[in-house]
């Protein structure tokens, strides 16, 4: 197959984390197979976030170099500023380049709102939210200087779409929002610089998702394309977040309405007491289900 050379990674160096299983191992098989040098990390937490198991990411780094490919395995952690900051440092040190970060790490916990923890919560955005902030921090001087980068963050549609909420998933969504926030903020921050940042919200059948071995259905292989496309030359735009899952993509992101001169006129219904805007609510409501 001759490959657009806006979809080759040749020469490239890649990172992708939570690289030891489901969604990880697919983007960082279908990147080398690309042409790219793929570092997978994984520390090989349990399911719920802690531990360690180097055995894990060895395992992936294994099948995929006995398929010819080229990738290594890194077993540092990402969960604070001066882990991110390490990992980047000796990738830089070791290969001279960074052009692909894929921040993929995460796990789902279940905790309703009288049983929220504050450890739990604050380790949730540590790995979710704040750790592709630090990776990005750290790579963004090389980037800059190379005049191109591709960062991926991971959010999810049980964080952007009220009917997909589940009980129990405060601090898993609030993790994946403040992704999306990170992304709309690097997207503008880099795009002088060649640096092109967007989110997926991906659903796959993964260990996450409790499926030991293959699945049956909702490959992670299925996700895999769109998620390299963003990471690719060819993607050229940020600051959006491909839904994809069972094959299938779509990019959205929220767009401000037509005529809007933000924040004195939002084109809205307007109300100047509580009685009106209670009055109004049926126009106010409305107004976010249909285009204005």
């Amino acid at each position: 197959m001759t490959i657009n050379n806006t979809l080759s990674f040749a020469g490239q160096v890649a990172l992708v984390t939570g690289a030891a299983g489901g969604l990880g191992f697919a983007y960082s098989r279908l990147l080398a197979q690309r042409g790219a040098h793929v570092v997978m990390q994984d520390v090989g937490a349990g399911l719920d976030g802690t531990g360690s198991d180097p055995q894990r990411i060895d395992q992936a780094v294994a099948r995929l170099r006995a398929d010819g490919l080229s990738v290594e395995a890194s077993y540092r952690g990402i969960a604070t500023r001066l882990e991110a900051a390490a990992l980047v440092a000796e990738l830089l040190l070791q290969h001279g380049r960074l052009n692909v970060i894929l921040h993929n790490a995460g796990w789902v916990e279940y905790q309703r709102i009288d049983a929220v923890d504050e450890d739990r919560f604050d380790h949730m955005m540590a790995v979710a939210a704040k750790a592709p902030l630090w990776l990005a921090q750290a790579a963004w001087p090389a980037m800059q200087a190379q005049r191109h980068g591709r960062i991926v963050l991971t959010t999810s549609d049980r964080a952007l779409y009220p009917q997909y909420v589940q009980h129990g998933l405060a601090a898993y969504a609030a993790a994946k929002s403040a992704a999306v926030g990170i992304v709309n903020v690097l997207a503008a921050e880099g795009a002088s610089h060649g640096i092109v940042v967007n989110a997926v919200s991906p659903v796959a059948k993964t260990r996450m998702w409790g499926v030991q071995g293959e699945p049956d259905e909702l490959f992670p292989e299925a996700v895999a394309p769109g998620v390299v496309f963003l990471a690719s030359r060819a993607c050229t735009e940020g600051g959006w977040i491909l839904r994809a899952s069972n094959g299938q993509f779509h990019a959205t992101r929220l767009t401000e309405a037509e005529g809007v001169r933000y924040p004195r006129d939002l084109q809205a219904v307007s109300a100047d007491s509580v009685e009106q805007v209670a009055a109004q609510w049926p126009r106010i409501a409305k107004a976010a289900i249909e285009p204005r």
